[in-house]
């Protein structure tokens, strides 16, 4: 008996991607963005297929994507930004509830969120990481929106019934 292999597959080509930037921490969702763009662009991805939403910061990120993925329009969302650790209990507060916030959306609208906002000690670690997970953030959004299509929903399957 054979296992059954799902490949990786990278190509970006038809996809849909909504992706959230933070502008708390101006400079690392810049970064992010940039190098996000850049790598989506070579995997295939057309820019006009790419929608852009700013927000304040790390918290309003899983609101925006909640109401991107509500569209029903999007492959994969990509959330972008950067909390840095200061002398209180917020950094934790942020980075906690911002992370939560984004699984909550992949699960209960069905659809692959990369999540790409940094949690850093210091803006020198953050400045290390931008450009590495911007692109990281599209590798992961492309290939997972695949994944997904691999796999029909329901509502695929009775639309599929339905045109038969």
């Amino acid at each position: 008996m054979a296992v059954d292999v799902i490949e990786q597959n990278l190509d970006g080509t038809d996809l849909q991607i909504g992706i959230v930037v933070s502008r708390f921490n101006e400079y690392a969702g810049k970064e992010l963005y940039a190098a996000c763009l850049a790598e989506l662009v070579r995997l295939g991805v057309e820019e006009e297929n790419i929608t852009l939403v700013s927000v304040p910061g790390a918290l309003e990120a899983p609101f925006a994507l909640s109401k991107l993925a509500s569209t029903g329009d999007y492959d994969a969302l990509i959330a972008l930004g950067a909390v840095i650790r200061g002398e209180t209990y917020h950094f934790e507060l942020v980075a906690n509830e911002s992370g939560a916030g984004i699984s909550r959306i992949s699960l209960e609208f069905d659809i692959p969120v990369a999540n790409g906002i940094l949690t850093c000690n210091t803006d020198e670690e953050c400045k290390a990481r931008t450009k590495m997970k911007g692109k990281d953030c599209a590798l992961c959004a492309v290939e997972m929106a695949n994944l997904a299509k691999e796999f029909p929903t329901l509502d695929d399957l009775m639309e599929y019934e339905e045109n038969e």
